[in-house]
C-alpha cells in the first residue's frame, strides 16, 4: 500500500510516498481502506515539529473515512462505511483504529462531507455546548474564522441559534467567504477590537474562540465581557498568547483550554454522542462544509503548501483510494 512518511522534520518537501506491507490488526481493532483524509493545522505543525520530536519515520494525518476490510470487533463488521482517527496517523490507503475511535456511518451519506467533517466538527461542537457552554443570548467572537474549525464554529453557532456571530480574518479578502457563512459582522486582526466594541456598545463579547494565540489573546481581552470566557484552543501563529490574573479576577472573566488530541487519547468515549450529533446534522442537510481541493497522496506536498499558505478558504481533502 503508498503511505506518506517522513524521516527528517521541516518544510512539506520533507514528505515522501512509499510502498509498505499493510498493517495487521490487534484485538478491538478494525483494518480500514481509506477513501479520503483531511489535511489540518495539526498535521503542520507534526510535520515541524513543533509537537515535539518524533521517533522517524513517521506517519502524520488525525483523521479518515473508508470502509472495513477486516475487524476484530464484536462492533463493527467488513464492508460498513466509518469514519476514524486512527493509529499511527492517516496519510495511507490502509489504516489501523481502534473500535473506540471509529464511528459507523449511515450508507447514503456523503462521504467527501464527513471527510472533510472530524476533526474540526467535533472540535467546534465540543467548544460550542461543552467547553463555552454558548447560550443563544451570546455575542461570539470566532478567530480565524474561515479556515476549517472558524467556519464549523460559525455554522454549529447558528444552528444553536446564537444571537450575535462576529468573525475575525487575517486579510480582507477573505472577508466575504466569512460572511456568506453566516456572520453578522467580519474584522482583521487590526481592527476585530475597535469593532467588537462598537458592535456591543463597549460591553464585549460573551465568548471568544481563539485559535491564534500571540497578540490575538491579548487583544481578545480588550474586547471580552465581564463574566465572558476565551476559549483557547490553538496556536496557528506559532506564539503562545498571555495574560495577567488582573485580567480575570476582577472582571469575573475566564479562560478555558481544551484540546482534541488529549481527548482522543484520555476520554475518547466523550467523542460518540458528538459524532452521531454532527453525522445527524449532515444527513439532515444542516451543515455544509466548505471543501476548498481534492489532492491524490502523490500531491501531498502541494497540499501541506496550500495549507501552510493560508489562500484556503475550507477543507483540503487526499483522496487514499478509488471508490467512495
Amino acid at each position: 500500500m503508498k503511505i506518506v512518511q517522513q524521516y527528517v522534520l521541516g518544510s512539506a518537501d520533507v514528505l515522501q510516498v512509499e510502498e509498505v506491507a499493510i498493517p495487521t490488526i490487534e484485538e478491538h481493532e478494525v483494518l480500514i481502506k481509506g477513501y479520503f483524509t483531511s489535511v489540518n493545522f495539526a498535521d503542520i505543525k507534526a510535520r515541524t515539529g513543533v509537537k515535539g520530536e518524533p521517533t522517524f519515520p513517521f506517519t502524520i494525518g488525525l483523521d479518515l473515512v473508508g470502509e472495513i476490510v477486516e475487524s476484530n470487533s464484536v462492533n463493527f463488521k467488513v464492508g460498513q462505511k466509518v469514519m476514524a482517527f486512527p493509529k499511527n496517523g492517516s496519510y495511507r490507503e490502509y489504516a489501523v483504529a481502534s473500535e473506540q475511535l471509529t464511528f459507523l456511518l449511515p450508507d447514503e451519506i456523503d462521504i467527501k462531507q464527513v471527510a472533510a467533517m472530524p476533526t474540526v466538527m467535533i472540535l467546534s461542537y465540543i467548544l460550542l455546548t461543552q467547553i463555552a457552554q454558548v447560550k443563544e443570548k451570546d455575542t461570539i467572537v470566532v478567530h480565524s474564522a474561515s479556515g476549517g474549525v472558524g467556519s464549523s464554529l460559525i455554522q454549529l453557532a447558528l444552528i444553536i441559534g446564537v444571537k450575535q456571530i462576529i468573525g475575525t480574518v487575517g486579510s480582507v479578502q477573505k472577508a466575504s467567504f466569512v460572511e456568506g457563512l453566516g456572520a453578522d459582522a467580519v474584522y482583521t486582526y487590526d481592527d476585530f477590537v475597535e469593532g467588537v466594541n462598537a458592535i456591543t456598545n463597549g460591553k464585549g463579547a460573551d465568548v471568544i474562540f481563539d485559535s491564534v494565540a500571540g497578540e490575538v489573546t491579548a487583544k481578545s481581552l480588550h474586547c471580552l465581557a465581564n463574566y465572558g470566557t476565551l476559549v483557547q484552543f490553538g496556536n496557528s501563529s506559532g506564539q503562545p498568547g498571555t495574560f495577567s490574573t488582573n485580567d480575570v479576577h476582577n472582571s469575573c472573566r475566564n479562560v478555558k483550554g481544551f484540546s482534541l488530541g488529549t481527548t482522543r487519547k484520555e476520554d475518547p468515549s466523550r467523542l460518540k454522542p458528538v459524532v452521531e450529533k454532527i453525522i445527524s446534522y449532515i444527513e439532515k442537510g444542516m451543515l455544509q462544509v466548505p471543501i476548498e481541493r481534492i489532492y491524490s497522496l502523490n500531491d501531498i506536498q502541494e497540499a501541506h503548501q496550500l495549507m501552510e499558505s493560508r489562500a484556503h478558504q475550507g477543507k483540503i481533502l487526499i483522496q487514499l483510494n478509488d471508490g467512495a
